[in-house]
C-alpha cells in the first residue's frame, strides 16, 4: 500500500482529488493484480452476505449452540416498532441490526468477520440501516467497505484488531472506528472529517477488555456490538458537525497499542478475568464445561 498512516491516506486523497474508497480500490487492484472489477464485485458478494445475516437475526430469530444468547435482536426491533426509542428510530433500527448479525455468528451462521468475528455485527448494523434511511443503492456501501478497510488497514498494521492481542477495544474499537469514518464519507464528508470520526470513536473504547464468559463470543460480546454501531453513528455525526478529534487520529492508535500491550494477559480473551469472572461467569462456565474454566 502506499500508505501506512491515516495521515498519508488523507495526503492521498487530497492529491489525487479521490474519497477514499477510490484509493483502496485502487492499491487493491493494484496488489492484488485483479481488475477494479472484479475487486469491486467480491466486496459485493461480500456486502451481501452482510445484509443477509441481519435478515436472519432479526426474522429467523436464531439462538446460540450455547443457548446463553440469541432474540435481542428482535426484542430491539420490535421494541423500536412498537414504542417511541431514546436513541431514536434510526439508531435503535443500526442497534438491532448489529445485535442481529452478532447473533448469527453465535449461532454458527454465515457473517463476514470487519474486522473480526467478534466485532463482526458493527459495520453490517451502521451499513444497513443507513442504507435503508438514505435510500442507498448497494454500489454506495460497496465503496464505503472500501473506506473502512482502508482504515481497518491502518489499525491492524499500527496496533491491534484481535482482543487477544489489545483486548476488546482492538475488536470492537476498530469496528467502530472503521464504521464512523466510512459513514462520514458515504455522507459526503471529506476524508479529513472521516479521519477525525475515526480518533473520536476509538478515543471513546480505549482500555476496553475483553473477557468472554465461558469463552464463548456471546457474553458481553454480543451487546457491545448493538452499543458499537450506536457509537459509530454519534463520531460520524459529531466529524460532520466540525467536531475534529484533539489528538490526531494515528496518535489514538498509538494509545491502543500501548494500552493494549499493558493490559493483563487476563483481560485479553482469556476468559480469565472481568464478566467472565464474576459470580454469575463462573456459574455459566460450570453449567457448560463441568467445571470453572472453559479450557
Amino acid at each position: 500500500m502506499r500508505f501506512s498512516s491515516l495521515a498519508q491516506l488523507r495526503q492521498l486523497c487530497e492529491e489525487e482529488g479521490a474519497p477514499i474508497a477510490r484509493i483502496m480500490m485502487a492499491e487493491q487492484a493494484r496488489e492484488s493484480g485483479l481488475s477494479p472489477e472484479e475487486i469491486e464485485s467480491r466486496m459485493a458478494s461480500y456486502y451481501k452476505v452482510m445484509k443477509e445475516a441481519v435478515r436472519k437475526g432479526i426474522y429467523d430469530n436464531p439462538r446460540s449452540r450455547s443457548g446463553l444468547t440469541g432474540g435481542d435482536a428482535k426484542r430491539v426491533h420490535d421494541y423500536k416498532a412498537a414504542r417511541d426509542p431514546s436513541l431514536g428510530g434510526e439508531a435503535a433500527t443500526a442497534m438491532a441490526y448489529a445485535l442481529a448479525v452478532s447473533e448469527v455468528n453465535a449461532a454458527m451462521g454465515r457473517i463476514i468477520a470487519t474486522p473480526t468475528a467478534g466485532s463482526c455485527g458493527i459495520i453490517p448494523g451502521v451499513f444497513v440501516s443507513s442504507q435503508e434511511r438514505f435510500g442507498w443503492d448497494d454500489g454506495v456501501l460497496v465503496r464505503g467497505l472500501f473506506a473502512a478497510g482502508a482504515i481497518g488497514y491502518v489499525i491492524a498494521n499500527n496496533s491491534f484488531v484481535s482482543g487477544a492481542e489489545g483486548g476488546c477495544q482492538a475488536e470492537v474499537g476498530s469496528a467502530i472506528g472503521m464504521a464512523a469514518g466510512a459513514l462520514v464519507e458515504m455522507r459526503g464528508g471529506t476524508p479529513e472529517q472521516a479521519m477525525h470520526a475515526v480518533g473520536l470513536a476509538l478515543k471513546n473504547s480505549l482500555g476496553l477488555i475483553c473477557d468472554p464468559v465461558a469463552g464463548l463470543v456471546e457474553i458481553p460480546c454480543i451487546v457491545r456490538n448493538g452499543f458499537g454501531a450506536v457509537t459509530a453513528l454519534a463520531a460520524a455525526d459529531m466529524a460532520l458537525a466540525g467536531v475534529r478529534s484533539a489528538i490526531p487520529s494515528d496518535e489514538v492508535i498509538g494509545v491502543m497499542l500501548e494500552v493494549g500491550s499493558a493490559m493483563p494477559e487476563k483481560h485479553r480473551e482469556t476468559a480469565k478475568g472481568g464478566l467472565a469472572q464474576t459470580p454469575t461467569g463462573r456459574k455459566i462456565m460450570k453449567e457448560l464445561y463441568g467445571k470453572g474454566d472453559p479450557s
